[in-house]
């Protein structure tokens, strides 16, 4: 085939990846969920106002409900949601298009770092059908911009190693990662150093006005966010997720302490630990076990390849790759090690695949979180796909023909088995992870409005202000005026939060239940309530509505169970 050159081979794999990236992505995934419709509502706040929804100027870091957002994926949102409104193809899109010159850009890379075209464009067919890529190139998550600028800032890099006149521009792209996603405000300052470390000796050489180029791009692109994240609200979300912040540590050191004295014999309250207790139990070591732990998870064969990541958000239910890429990936580490001359380029590798791992090591939860962990899928990818190309060229004759078409028909199977699952099973699967029903359920509120005096929107199951104000573009200009809400008391729901006729809060807990509503809300009143609050499936059996209340419209997952009821009070 030799028409099929590995040029035309490489626009092949990039239609394969847009096709798989972008076909019916405002379908599946089912619904934006709150953190999307977050980036979508900031993004039509600052097109709007200039303001984030809390009503900050311009940000370096979004003020959300609960936390402070990294800016970058949430500008480049913007233009799609002035086109297409805060939607699933305004929020998603930019996600899709990251990810497809992530594909392109891996290509460029592997190719500069192997100086081997094929094997630059087998990187570029792995990426572009891997499930981890494409799971994240499908929703409004930040990593696939990360990924490319990350990719592009290193292909540069190594460019400019041949070639001073790029290095600005690859301090530039690699100083602007930081502004994508927090994995990288520890990754890429680590990154740097060890290039520097690496080939000193070929930046040094370089002429000078390229050091001051690359010095000064570095600093004004990257000297704000940081500044931001020291100062600012930027170190918010760490604080949050760090298992040195982890409230449970201080009680788990406290029980494994006291375990061991009533295994000594010791008996009643107030016991106190020996020294030999507090130094084999203290909050260091139990960090240290919580590390050492998520690192490995991150590498094993249950996340890599057989359950994923457990979050139906992240992942499908499946392996991060396919079954057949884990005989690949073994190749690749030992051909790689083995044969790959370059001993920096080979260092490189190594020290992104261990060093990808430590954001989300030190983090709760951290060693199967796919989101936290995708530094670590280039370098992965590569090896995979070096370990492809080596074998290939190590075998011969029959052979070699016999085992690449059992590795292809495996890998064919494997990945339309994910296919099917992604496309038939997956959108029932993970429907509540992605929060269905709330659009719907807002079109349901906007379509009777006007003839009710005041909405009730439950929070018994999710917050729902951020879902109010995204779904139903609340102009941001009155929502800045009401933020934050103002507090209110309403009987039989307790303490609401409320901005214009719109109140926010679920029925008390003090024995109020949905059979009580009848005395507290009006035939004005309109409730919006989560399916769970009725103990009965009122599409199959709407005549099981609570007595004293009319079900305007239930609303369905696209499962066809329920997930909201849009009631009011009856005559």
């Amino acid at each position: 085939m030799k028409w099929m050159t590995p040029k035309r081979l490489l626009f092949l794999i990039l239609v394969i990846a847009s096709f798989l990236r972008l076909w019916g992505i405002s379908k599946i995934p089912v619904s934006l969920f709150g953190d999307e419709l977050d980036v979508g509502y900031h993004a039509y706040s600052i097109l709007k106002t200039g303001k984030d929804y809390s009503g900050n100027p311009w940000p370096l870091h979004f003020q959300s409900l609960a936390e402070w957002r990294t800016p970058l994926y949430l500008y480049s949102t913007v233009p799609m949601v002035a086109a297409f409104g805060v939607s699933p193809l305004g929020v998603r899109l930019p996600a899709a298009i990251f990810g497809i010159l992530g594909v392109y850009a891996l290509f460029l890379l592997v190719r500069e770092l192997t100086k081997d075209e094929k094997i630059g464009v087998l990187a570029a067919a792995v990426l572009a059908v891997s499930p981890w890529h494409i799971q994240y190139s499908r929703a409004g998550f930040e990593v696939t911009q990360l990924l490319f600028l990350l990719i592009l800032g290193l292909y540069f890099f190594f460019k400019s190693l041949k070639d001073g006149k790029w290095l600005w521009l690859s301090a530039g792209l690699l100083a602007l990662t930081p502004w994508v996603y927090s994995t990288a405000k520890l990754f890429t300052p680590i990154l740097l150093v060890f290039l520097l470390i690496t080939w000193r000796r070929e930046i040094l050489s370089l002429a000078k006005k390229y050091l001051i180029w690359a010095t000064i791009a570095l600093f004004v692109v990257g000297a704000p966010i940081a500044y931001s994240t020291l100062f600012g609200g930027g170190a918010q979300r760490f604080g949050y997720i760090s298992i040195f912040t982890d409230p449970t540590i201080r009680p788990e050191v406290g029980v494994a302490r006291e375990k061991d004295a009533r295994v000594r014999g010791e008996t009643g309250a107030g016991l106190t630990p020996t020294v030999y207790d507090k130094l084999i139990h203290n909050k260091f070591t139990l960090w240290g076990s919580f590390i050492i732990k998520n690192y490995f998870e991150a590498f094993s064969t249950d996340f890599l390849f057989i359950k994923g990541d457990p979050n139906l958000r992240h992942s499908i239910g499946v392996g991060e790759f396919y079954k057949v890429e884990a005989i690949a990936l073994i190749l690749g580490l030992i051909f790689f090690l083995t044969r790959f001359k370059d001993r920096q380029v080979k260092y490189f590798i190594l020290f992104w695949l261990l060093a990808g791992a430590i954001p989300a090591a030190i983090t709760r939860e951290g060693g199967n979180h796919a989101t936290r962990l995708i530094l670590t899928l280039p370098p992965l990818v590569f090896l995979i796909s070096y370990g492809l190309a080596e074998a290939h060229r190590s075998l011969s004759g029959n052979f070699r023909y016999v085992l690449t078409a059992a590795y292809l028909v495996a890998f064919l199977l494997g990945f339309v088995a994910y296919q099917h699952d992604f496309w038939v099973h997956y959108p029932w699967d993970s429907e509540r992870w992605w929060h269905a029903g709330f659009k719907e359920s807002f079109q349901a509120v906007k379509d009777v409005e006007k003839d009710y005096d005041r909405v009730i929107i439950s929070m018994a199951g999710e917050p729902a202000w951020i879902f109010f104000a995204g779904w139903r573009e609340f102009p941001p200009q009155e929502w800045h005026k009401g933020f934050p809400m103002k507090e209110s008391f309403i009987n039989g729901f307790g303490g609401v939060s409320y901005i214009d006729k719109y109140y926010f809060g679920a029925l008390d807990e003090k024995g109020v239940t949905i059979y009580d509503l009848p005395k507290y809300i009006s035939d004005k009143d309109l409730y919006l309530a989560v399916a769970k609050e009725i103990g009965w499936n009122l599409i199959r059996e709407p005549q099981r509505t609570p007595p004293g209340v009319k079900l305007i419209k239930a609303i369905a997952y696209p499962s066809g169970e329920p997930a909201f009821y849009l009631l009011t009070k009856s005559d």
